[in-house]
């Protein structure tokens, strides 16, 4: 694999992280784009990365960091909004992918690396969907760029949002749990294998123009997933899934709690199930870990 000369953005996320620390192993020089820069001081002892304060959607500093670039990785996204008009998704998920597409032409940046999400389409229930889809949509209509998307499911790993946040709530709720939608299924795929699709696509010319579904090997349902982890964290608690209307309910009341941690979006993302049509992409070279083996590694009762 030749060197690249990569800039990150959302390289402080929990895949950016990831992919940062592999990309930086491999000997790739990265520059990683962040509001805050000396709040990762993790990211800036890595030798071959660069942390630069800015805003990623400032289109001037893209222009700047991008030049003398050859890839261009875009790893942005967010699962919900300050607002409720959807003008924080479409800000994310669609502004952003056309600046970044802006500035890769600008600056001569060819390879163009783009996080998407499983089951993105224009006529989708929730607005994180649909702004997912436009922003994918931009990218690959990009036909003089060298462009790949990744879909992904639900991605776990150390330190993911997913496991952790219901391990806190499980933790902490009382003889039930009042799960809304627990028969949404999942195929979660583990963080290392999202990397490592990035870092394997990154020279392969099959790739460009493609968008790839990113799933694990196994099929959950909510109920399911949950019930793991509160085996897994010692936790003795009954999950009552609730029906849709007391899901959507509970939606619309936790949106206005403080963290928002679960929204009226996040119910209508779970009116489609995030399981993939196929396996996993035979051209990435990877078989996906099984999150019943790696999950137990570091989510436990200590």
């Amino acid at each position: 694999m030749s060197k690249h000369k990569i800039v990150l953005l959302g390289g402080t996320g929990f895949v950016g992280r990831c992919l940062a620390a592999r990309l930086c192993a491999l000997g790739h020089e990265v520059t990683i784009i962040t509001r805050r820069r000396e709040r990762h001081r993790d990211l800036l002892v890595l030798p071959t990365v660069q942390v630069i304060e800015g805003d990623v959607h400032n289109p001037v500093l893209l222009r700047r960091e991008f030049q003398g670039k050859d890839t261009a990785i875009n790893l942005v996204g967010i699962l919900n909004e300050s607002g409720h008009d959807g003008r924080g998704f479409e800000r994310a998920h669609a502004e952003l992918p056309a600046k970044v597409v802006t500035a890769c032409r600008e600056s001569g940046v060819r390879r163009l690396l783009h996080m998407s999400a499983l089951k993105v389409s224009e006529s989708a229930p929730s607005q994180y969907l649909r702004s997912k889809a436009r922003g994918e949509a931009q990218v690959l209509a990009a036909a003089d760029l060298q462009v790949t998307s990744f879909r992904p499911s639900v991605i776990f790993g150390p330190h993911d949002s997913f496991t952790r946040r219901f391990a806190g709530l499980l933790k902490f709720a009382p003889l039930m749990f009042p799960l809304a939608c627990p028969n949404a299924r999942f195929q979660p795929v583990f963080v290392e294998d999202v990397a490592q699709a990035f870092i394997h696509a990154l020279d392969l010319h099959q790739s460009f123009g493609q968008a790839y579904e990113l799933c694990g090997p196994q099929v959950y349902t909510l109920r399911e997933l949950v019930q793991i982890i509160a085996e897994l964290t010692g936790v003795k608690i009954r999950i009552v899934g609730l029906g849709a209307g007391i899901s959507r309910l509970q939606a619309q009341l936790l949106e206005y709690f403080p963290g928002k941690p679960f929204s009226l979006d996040n119910y209508r993302s779970l009116q489609v199930d995030s399981v993939c049509d196929k396996g996993f992409p035979p051209v990435l070279g990877i078989v996906p870990a099984r999150f019943d083996e790696i999950v137990p590694t570091y989510l436990t009762k200590a």
